[in-house]
């Protein structure tokens, strides 16, 4: 892996502008981050907060952070401020090796490692876990909500799963299941809609509700008259 090859994996339709990082964490562990644009800008998701948010899901704490040049990147300073990080440049990163972030499961085990997964869910403000299990050609990736001091820069489950399989070079997403412990009907909220309608736009995602039942929907019908633009594409 080299720093040319992790670009190539940030996902920048609008910008063209591709950005990367390395967390290492308190375990010894490294966790890459690419930059994931959406045609709503706003939500789109920083390499740093994308790294650190896979970091805290592991549940490892995020402890430096390793970039090509001086050059700062977007979220930077909240990220490197909230762990005390320490920065490390260096030129090359041939050094580091990244762990298979796939898991292997069964359809009749889906359910379980869902509920399994809200144990690890950071929620230190909504009190709300949510899991998330993206099915892709490379692999079963999973995704929990992460919460930081900052309200803004935590990620949901859904988005954390999807911009984890981006980073870490997965390139077909074909389906996902996510689950709630509480609340009446598990669904993704407004932003992850949008990120999901991008990168999974008529695909099948499964509903596992806190009270037991599950519902099937597409991915198409989550979010209609979802805001898209060839206007914005350079």
């Amino acid at each position: 892996m080299n720093w040319k090859e992790l670009e190539k994996r940030a996902y920048i339709p609008y910008s063209r502008k591709a950005k990367a990082c390395v967390i290492k964490g308190s375990s010894g562990s490294f966790y890459p981050g690419v930059r994931i644009e959406n045609v709503s800008f706003p939500i789109t998701i920083p390499a740093v907060q994308a790294a650190c948010s896979f970091c805290l899901a592991n549940g490892d704490t995020p402890q430096a952070i390793i970039l090509k040049d001086d050059h700062p990147l977007e979220q930077q300073d909240y990220w490197v401020k909230e762990f005390n990080l320490n920065i490390i440049v260096q030129s090359d990163i041939d050094n580091i090796e990244f762990e298979d972030p796939s898991i292997s499961i069964s359809s009749s085990d889906v359910k379980t490692e869902l509920i399994s997964l809200l144990d690890k869910a950071i929620t230190t403000h909504s009190d709300f876990p949510v899991s998330a299990l993206l099915f892709c050609k490379e692999g079963v990736i999973t995704g929990t909500n992460v919460e930081v001091s900052e309200w803004t820069k935590g990620l949901c489950a859904e988005r954390l799963a999807i911009a984890k399989a981006i980073s870490y070079g997965f390139t077909v997403l074909n389906s996902m299941s996510l689950h709630t412990l509480k609340g009446e009907f598990s669904s993704p909220c407004g932003a992850c809609r949008q990120v999901i309608h991008e990168h999974m736009p008529d695909n099948k995602i499964d509903f596992h509700h806190a009270d037991g039942t599950l519902s099937t929907h597409y991915t198409g019908d989550l979010l209609p008259f979802s805001f898209s633009s060839t206007s914005l594409t350079k």
